[in-house]
């Protein structure tokens, strides 16, 4: 559906105007069907967002810093959702060897076990797959790169 259809207005000051509400509103319904799909297993999207970043570590551990560096939500208050993540046992945190003041954080392997369950029961290409073919979607992925500058 256009943006003019879901937001019931046709009047922009330009192409630019009109993008820019396109992007904020489309970065919208994904989030809205994205927290649908991670509140089945009990996780907020920065949590996932946290999950994945440390899985990419894995075994190496991720510092509080790090995951701020790479969060996507830069927003995000990383220490307070690593408590909530530990909480639930989904990583874990230690004292780092070299320097006591820093603490490492892990995956745990309950932690890689939901992230795998995610990744079978759920996949981002079946969200835009109906609308985009894999060339469009690589566009519209170059484009906002090219936005960003």
């Amino acid at each position: 559906m256009r943006i003019e259809d879901e937001i019931q207005s046709t009047k922009f000051e330009d192409n630019y105007q009109k993008a820019v509400i396109n992007i904020n509103y489309t970065q919208s319904w994904l989030s809205n069907h994205l927290r649908g799909e991670f509140e089945k297993f009990n996780l907020t999207m920065q949590q996932f967002n946290v999950l994945r970043i440390l899985r990419g570590q894995y075994p190496k551990p991720a510092t509080v810093n790090l995951l701020k560096e790479r969060m996507l939500d830069k927003m995000s208050d990383a220490s307070r959702i690593v408590d909530r993540l530990v909480q639930k046992g989904l990583v874990s945190r230690c004292t780092n060897t070299c320097d006591r003041r820093a603490v490492d954080i892990r995956i745990s392997e309950q932690g890689l076990d939901v992230l795998s369950k995610i990744d079978v029961e759920f996949k981002t290409k079946d969200m835009i797959s109906k609308n985009l073919t894999e060339e469009e979607a690589g566009k519209l992925s170059d484009l906002l790169d090219k936005l960003r500058g």
